[in-house]
Order: structure tokens, then C-alpha cells, then sequence
């Protein structure tokens, strides 16, 4: 690798990095109270699904440690935001879905962080934001191969 693309590099994941950080704490303080990011991408995450995932397939989909995923698992479920039961066939397992009291918090949270979404990408321009997402799409699946 090149210098230059050496450079390269370093400029996107800053960038990246950056964003991800800025990003993270606007919309954290925009979230309604008590709820953290994590939580809302759970609630989120099976809302557009609309079935049951266990624990392992959530921790996958998120690139994260079981212990963690159990860990928001566990706060959504105390503030009634999910259901947890267990695999009737395998008692190892469970299966995680999204509550009524879940949906609405999550409808709630995209209240709250689509008007700071939505500026950003006015700001930018709808086209130029169209633009980017094929780059960092494939930005994504390539990390993800790693």
C-alpha cells in the first residue's frame, strides 16, 4: 500500500470515527428519556423484522459480545419494551419480540431523532446523501467480511 493510500485511509475512518462520535451523543441527548442508543437499535431492529430473534442472532446482527446484547436485553425487558421467552423445544434458548409498550417507544425515539436526521441530510442535500450510501454500504459488508 501506498503512502498516499495510506493517507487516504486515515482521512476516511477519521471521518467515519468522527461522525459515528457526534452522531452517537446528538442523538443520545435527542432519545427520550432514559432510553440509550442501543436500546432504540434493539427496538428498532425488530420492529422492521416483526418476528422473534434470540439473543445470539441479535448479538450477531449488532457485531456484539452475547454479554452485551444480554445486557440491553435485560433493560428493555425491565422497562417492558421487549418479551423474552423461552424456546419451548430447547430450554437453552429464547426468543426476544418486541412489545406493544417496545413500539411505542421506539415510535417515540424516531419522533424525537428524525427532525435532527432529517435537517442533516436537507443540509447536505437528499442527492449528495444518495450518492454516499453505496460507498458506505460497501464500506460496511467489507468490515463486516473482516
Amino acid at each position: 500500500m501506498s503512502q498516499q493510500t495510506d493517507s487516504l485511509a486515515v482521512a476516511l475512518f477519521s471521518e467515519i470515527f468522527t461522525i459515528d462520535q457526534l452522531a452517537h451523543t446528538r442523538l443520545t441527548k435527542a432519545l427520550p428519556k432514559g432510553m440509550e442508543l442501543s436500546q432504540f437499535s434493539v427496538l428498532n431492529h425488530l420492529a422492521r423484522l416483526n418476528e422473534e430473534r434470540t439473543p445470539a442472532q441479535l448479538a450477531q446482527a449488532f457485531h456484539l459480545t452475547r454479554g452485551a446484547m444480554t445486557n440491553t436485553l435485560n433493560k428493555l425487558e425491565w422497562a417492558g419494551h421487549v418479551h423474552i421467552r423461552p424456546d419451548w423445544e430447547d430450554a437453552r434458548r429464547k426468543f426476544v419480540s418486541i412489545s406493544p409498550s417496545g413500539r411505542a417507544a421506539r415510535e417515540a425515539a424516531i419522533a424525537a431523532v428524525a427532525p435532527i436526521i432529517g435537517d442533516v441530510v436537507q443540509e447536505i442535500g437528499p442527492e449528495r446523501v444518495r450518492q454516499a450510501l453505496p460507498i458506505l454500504r460497501e464500506l460496511r459488508e467489507r468490515l463486516g467480511e473482516i
